[in-house]
């Protein structure tokens, strides 16, 4: 994310997503009656006969809409804002939807800026420091390719071994399998680091194999042996730690450590809080040390208050994502908890 221009006195930002995951942040950041300026296509106003329109050719305008609904489509790769027209050289009072993807400039102007919603630029223009994550979860005969993004997972590819097919013939089955899968996750990481973890020993023919081929490969491998292969071994490996100074500094990864600490703690009756009224009255007495607001709670006013709280006695707040297994697991409490420093009644 690049923050292109702020202007305190109107309350407007000016912002380019430069990822997928910027997407989800800006989806974040965007509420209902916020008002937002981007370049989008609409069809030429037709002055003619009203009775009889006829279809004109779409042009290039700037608008400023009143946003109703927002929309993050992970697989179109798109955000959709839907709302009402209130600034263009046309259309005024008319609806819209303003289809933003990586690299469309866009306006946001807000009636205030939370501060969790300025925590959230400040993490995503972070974030596109650090490097994304590559998995490879492989046994004898599926492997799955995901990547960490700072939304959650997104699978890329599943490639299926099957040991009785015919369609390899120059080679064994077991070797065009791992052809297969490099083929599909050299291209994909990038100098980016790459876990491959499962039960067995397919992982280290695979590490070997990607070696083989090639050897010029900027990533950085980790191995991890799971219980599992498939997503399931990934949420497992993201919950024991995977090793590796890029991979444990990602998002998704501090996010897995904090929630698994906060569940330490309830199990040993230790240090937390949760739920809304719990929390409040942790933050009111300056004990909470790591509070953790669930994306889709952050929007509230009594959640901005805490974080406000939070801040002045010197604890810091992160927001976890609800797209991913640790999110989940702190949706089960609420949306909202905190780690303290000191057990309060």
């Amino acid at each position: 994310m690049k923050v292109l221009h702020q202007d305190t006195r109107t309350n407007e930002i000016k912002l380019r997503p430069e990822t997928i995951d910027d997407l989800w942040h800006m989806s974040n950041l965007l509420d209902e009656s916020d008002l937002v300026y981007a370049s989008t296509y609409r069809r030429k106003e037709d002055k003619g006969d009203k009775l009889r329109p006829e279809r004109t050719e779409k042009i290039r305008m700037r608008l400023g809409i009143r946003v109703k609904k927002v929309e993050f489509h992970e697989s179109e790769d798109r955000l959709r804002l839907l709302g009402e027209i209130e600034s263009g050289p046309q259309d005024v009072g008319q609806h819209h939807t303003l289809m933003i993807g990586v690299g469309d400039d866009i306006t946001i102007v807000k009636t205030e800026w939370k501060q969790a919603y300025l925590e959230r630029i400040k993490r995503a223009v972070e974030a596109s420091e650090k490097p994304s994550i590559v998995f490879v979860a492989i046994e004898d005969t599926e492997a799955v390719i995901a990547m960490a993004r700072e939304y959650g997972f997104k699978e890329s590819a599943t490639i299926t071994r099957n040991p009785e097919g015919k369609m390899y013939e120059s080679k064994s089955n077991e070797e065009a399998y791992l052809d297969e899968v490099v083929d599909k996750v050299v291209p994909i990481v990038n100098g980016e680091p790459l876990v491959i973890l499962g039960p067995g020993f397919t992982k280290e023919s695979l590490a070997h194999r990607i070696r083989e081929k090639h050897p010029d490969l900027q990533s950085e491998i980790i191995l991890l042996s799971t219980g599992q292969a498939g997503m399931a071994g990934v949420h497992e490996a993201m919950k024991r730690g995977l090793g590796g100074k890029a991979v444990e500094n990602s998002r998704v990864a501090r996010e897995t450590r904090l929630v698994e600490q906060l569940f330490s703690e309830i199990g040993s009756d230790g240090l937390f809080a949760y739920g809304m009224q719990s929390v409040r009255t942790a933050a009111e007495a300056g004990a909470v040390k790591t509070l953790l607001v669930l994306d889709e709670k952050v929007r509230t006013d009594e959640a901005d208050t805490m974080l406000r709280l939070v801040e002045n006695s010197r604890g810091e707040f992160v927001i976890i994502s609800s797209l991913h297994e640790a999110g989940r697991r702190l949706e089960s409490l609420g949306g909202i908890a905190a780690i303290l420093r000191y057990p309060i009644a």
